[in-house]
């Protein structure tokens, strides 16, 4: 979920370096390669080496050289999202792959991760995207399949634990939630990249922005967990949840999907899990972490096994690691579950500091290789 991740640093953002635009401003040309766009974050600005590039795979070169941790966006005119990367702390650097047709688009700095962001206008011009290697499009495929039967399974488990809330049966609710959002877990991104529906679904306490209801998931794991109580409020969330699980449901069939889309996503996920479930912060009520954690490893791993064919003849290197360190922090997951086939894990506050920052080792591990998933199913 797409909510604040390092709380301490939120704190201390300013509303004014987050929504401003007039920060962006544009910088001289990016040398020989004009599929590289350079962008350089700060607290109060996102510039950019070029407003124009040619339509089909375009690489972000990005820099933060503000204070804060950032993300950075390239956004459809609706804010819906193309690519996007998080996480990008002070005085570092990240590239981002992303495939593009021709049209107008933004490019985002968002300082502390939070807000509207730093906007800029840009365009990407010429004709229809290069053909792509046939197996990439059947990747697409599988994949576009395999997140609407995501949405179709999670649908019913919610209605069960949506069921459990209105009947004021706390412990069914509390047994039918972890369940409940495997699928979401497994397909983020994509649910993400509407804009609308994530905030509505699971977004946290510490995530809302200025007038922003807290309503959703985690809303309903804080009545049950800490609460203790589910009243007429909850009963109304629990209907709402579903109406927009539905919505999801509609239009997750009609999001836009590439192969780069679908590589970043994986990345995006280990992203969610080393800021959100192994800080213990996403699921703090119930302390079902692992079980997110789980179904996001899942959902990475999907995407890559599907892409794997063809990265495998570009980069031969990168899959020999990125399967060693799939298989060590799957393995490393088994440690805190009954069986390889359930998802009963151990509730996430018996998990010590140790095995913590063992498991957030091995998602690092895993994180690092899988950036560069992007750029490996690139036509070289």
């Amino acid at each position: 979920m797409r909510a604040v991740r390092f709380s301490a640093l939120t704190a201390v953002a300013t509303a004014a370096a987050l929504t401003a635009v007039t920060g962006c401003t544009e910088k001289g040309g990016s040398g020989t390669d004009d599929r590289v766009v350079n962008v350089t974050a700060t607290d109060d600005k996102c510039e950019v080496s070029t407003n124009e590039f040619p339509a089909g795979h375009v690489e972000l070169a990005i820099e933060n050289k503000g204070s804060k941790v950032t993300e950075v966006y390239i956004l459809f005119p609706d804010d819906r999202i193309v690519t996007e990367r998080e996480n990008i702390g002070p005085g570092t650097k990240q590239r981002v792959t992303a495939e593009v047709k021709a049209g107008d688009y933004q490019i985002a700095c968002k300082p502390g991760m939070v807000g509207d962001g730093i906007r800029q206008d840009v365009k990407a011009t010429g004709g229809t995207v290069a053909k792509r290697d046939p197996r990439l499009d059947k990747a697409v495929a599988s994949y576009r399949a395999y997140v609407q039967a995501q949405a179709d399974e999670t649908l019913p488990l919610a209605e069960t634990f949506a069921k459990a809330v209105k009947d004021g049966d706390l412990e069914a609710a509390k047994k039918a939630y972890a369940p409940s959002r495997i699928g979401w877990e497994r397909t983020e991104p994509v649910a993400e990249s509407f804009g609308d529906i994530d905030p509505k679904v699971d977004v946290r306490a510490d995530g809302l922005e200025d007038g922003q209801e807290f309503t959703g998931w985690h809303r309903l794991e804080k009545a049950l967990w800490e609460d203790k109580k589910i009243g007429a409020t909850e009963k109304t969330l629990a209907d709402q949840l579903i109406t927009d699980l539905k919505d999801w449901q509609k239009r997750v069939g009609k999001a836009d999907i590439t192969p780069t889309s679908m590589a970043n996503g994986a990345k995006e996920l280990l992203d969610e899990v080393a800021t959100g479930k192994v800080t213990g912060e996403e699921e703090r009520y119930s302390h079902t972490d692992l079980v997110d954690f789980k179904a996001n490893v899942e959902g990475a791993e999907k995407s890559y096994a599907l892409l794997k064919p063809v990265a495998q003849e570009n980069d031969a290197a990168l899959i020999t690691e990125l399967d060693k360190q799939f298989a060590a922090l799957n393995t490393l997951l088994d440690k805190y579950r009954a069986d390889k086939a359930s998802y009963d894990f151990v509730s996430y506050d018996k998990v010590t500091e140790a095995q913590q920052k063992e498991l957030s080792d091995a998602v690092n591990a895993l994180a690092e290789p899988l950036s560069k998933l992007a750029a490996a199913v690139v036509v070289k």
